[in-house]
C-alpha cells in the first residue's frame, strides 16, 4: 500500500507538474502578444479563469490516466453489420490511446450515436504508417457496413492525421465529415519538448505541415474545426484555427485535454453528427 502511495502521489505531482509548466507558457504566449494582460493579470476574474483552466486540465489528464488500461488492447472494435447511418471513427492524440474516447462514446450513445470505432495510435510510429491505419480502418467498415462514406474525429495529433488521410492519402471521397478537435493545425511551439519522431511533424513549419496546408481542403467531404483559445498545448491557439473552413470556438478557461469532456464540444459534435444524418 505504501508503495501505491507513493507511486500514485508521483503521478499527481507529475499531471500537476505538466499543467503548471504549459499554462505557464500559455501564459507567456499571450502577455508578450498583449502587454496589457499584464494590467488585470491580479484580478478577479483572471484569477478564477486561471483556477478554471488548470483545474479542469488537471481533472482531465487524471481521467484519461485512469482509463488508459482499457485501451492497451491493440484490436481496433469489431464492426456491426446491424447498425444503420454513417460509422464514426475517433482518433486520438499524441501519448495517448483509445481509452481516451470512453466518456465521449459513452455520452454520444446515450443521444442515439452507437456506430462508434476507435483504434490506437502508437506514439512510436511514423505518421504515414498511422494513416495508413486509418484508411485500412475506413476501407474495412465501407465494406463490411455496405456504405460509401465514415465520418472521422480527432482530437490533436489525432486531428492532424484525419487531415492528412483527408487531403493527401486519397481519403477524401470516403470522408463525410471530418471534426477536428484542439488540432495543432500549424503546429506548437511546445513541440521541442516532445521526444518522438511523431512529434517534429507538429514543429511550426515542419516540412510535413507546410505540404498538408498546402494541400486543398475537398469539395466533398465537410470540415469542422473546434478549437480553445486557451489551449495550454497549442501554442500560439491562433495555430489550431483553419482559414476557409468552419471553426467552432469554445468558452473560455478551457485546455487541451479538458476538450475532450467539455460539454460545449459534446454539443458540438452532437449538432454536426445529426444535421449530417437529417440531410441524409
Amino acid at each position: 500500500m505504501v508503495v501505491l502511495y507513493e507511486i500514485l502521489s508521483a503521478l499527481i505531482g507529475i499531471v500537476a507538474g505538466v499543467v503548471v509548466v504549459s499554462c505557464a507558457f500559455l501564459w507567456y504566449e499571450a502577455a508578450n502578444r498583449d502587454p496589457v494582460l499584464l494590467n488585470e493579470r491580479l484580478s478577479s476574474a483572471n484569477l478564477w479563469l486561471t483556477v478554471k483552466l488548470m483545474g479542469g486540465e488537471f481533472l482531465a489528464i487524471c481521467l484519461i490516466l485512469v482509463t488508459n488500461p482499457f485501451g492497451w488492447s491493440n484490436r481496433p472494435d469489431k464492426p456491426a453489420h446491424n447498425q444503420s447511418g454513417t460509422p464514426v471513427i475517433l482518433l486520438h492524440g499524441l501519448f495517448q490511446n483509445r481509452s481516451t474516447w470512453l466518456w465521449m462514446k459513452y455520452r454520444l450513445r446515450r443521444k442515439g450515436i452507437t456506430d462508434l470505432y476507435t483504434i490506437n495510435l502508437p506514439v512510436w510510429k511514423d505518421v504515414e504508417t498511422l494513416t495508413e491505419r486509418v484508411a485500412k480502418l475506413v476501407d474495412e467498415l465501407r465494406q463490411l457496413r455496405g456504405v460509401k462514406k465514415v465520418h472521422l474525429i480527432g482530437h490533436s495529433m489525432g486531428g492532424v492525421i484525419a487531415r492528412n488521410y483527408l487531403q493527401i492519402r486519397g481519403g477524401a471521397e470516403k470522408v463525410d465529415r471530418c471534426i477536428l478537435i484542439g488540432a495543432p493545425n500549424a503546429g506548437s511551439k511546445l513541440v521541442p519538448f516532445v521526444v518522438t519522431n511523431l512529434g517534429k511533424n507538429l514543429m511550426p513549419g515542419s516540412p510535413f505541415l507546410t505540404n498538408l496546408n498546402a494541400q486543398p481542403y475537398p469539395e466533398n467531404a465537410r470540415l469542422t474545426n473546434i478549437y480553445s483559445r486557451h489551449d495550454n498545448l497549442v501554442l500560439p491557439f491562433e495555430n489550431a484555427i483553419l482559414e476557409r473552413q468552419t471553426n467552432i470556438e469554445i468558452a473560455s478557461g478551457v485546455g487541451h485535454n479538458a476538450l475532450l469532456f467539455h460539454p460545449a464540444v459534446f454539443a458540438a459534435l452532437h449538432t454536426v453528427l445529426t444535421e449530417d444524418h437529417a440531410d441524409h
